[in-house]
């Protein structure tokens, strides 16, 4: 009995042996895989995101307009490589009962920044660089607030389709991400009888157009 025992043992340990070295192995081939996998993530080029904001600034400069807008660009995964925005670039088209308008040529101007001033309880525009290529990584989100002129043209009641398209590094294709705006008779009667830089805002989230709205989506003024 204690041979066969023994012999019993023996066998046991051999088959726990042999487990344990599959377990090791498989463990092994395992990780290995997951740092290839690792290493494959971090030699692509970072894949990024825009998303537009809930509010759209817009006013009169000069002898034309200013549109201001403040994209979140980001990536949610970590590369070796940084995503470089070289240009931004906005278009508006006028469509539907305005389509024959003249289309505004939207420039970057500047980028800037809101900041709230305690004191006198309002919130001022900033500058703070010129309209120049910024990086993007995943511990390095950016919103900017882009800063668009467009001379000699104004707005005129009525529907416009708009894209931001951000051109990127290494001629990849550029971010665009599209909205349309809606000018009311009274947006557009309070933004020609204002002073000279003061500006309005345009929401796309106002309860009260995604309701009873053949656009919901669109940005508008606030106030309609």
């Amino acid at each position: 009995m204690n041979g066969t025992d023994e012999r019993a043992t023996g066998t046991g340990r051999k088959r726990f042996e042999s487990v344990h070295k599959w377990a090791a192995t498989l463990a092994a081939v395992a990780a290995l895989a997951f740092s290839i996998y690792n290493f494959a993530e971090l030699q692509q080029k970072p894949r990024i995101d825009v998303t537009l904001p809930h509010l759209l600034r817009i006013g009169e400069v000069g002898n034309g307009t200013v549109f201001q807008i403040q994209p979140t660009v980001s990536t949610r995964f970590k590369t070796q490589d940084v995503e470089v925005i070289r240009n931004a670039y906005l278009q508006l088209t006028p469509v539907g009962a305005i389509a024959s308008t003249k289309k505004p040529i939207y420039y970057w101007h500047e980028t800037g920044t809101y900041v709230y001033d305690f004191a006198s309880d309002r919130v001022n525009y900033h500058w703070t660089s010129d309209p120049a290529p910024f990086i993007v990584s995943q511990d390095k989100p950016q919103q900017p607030t882009l800063n668009f002129w467009a001379d000699d043209w104004t707005f005129q009641p009525g529907r416009y389709e708009g894209s931001l398209q951000l051109s990127r590094s290494e001629n990849r294709s550029p971010a665009t991400k599209k909205f349309c705006l809606i000018i009311s008779k009274k947006a557009d009667d309070e933004i020609h009888s204002a002073d000279q830089r003061q500006i309005f805002f345009f929401r796309d989230d106002l309860p009260k157009f995604h309701s009873a709205s053949k656009s919901p989506d669109c940005y508008r003024r606030e106030t309609d």
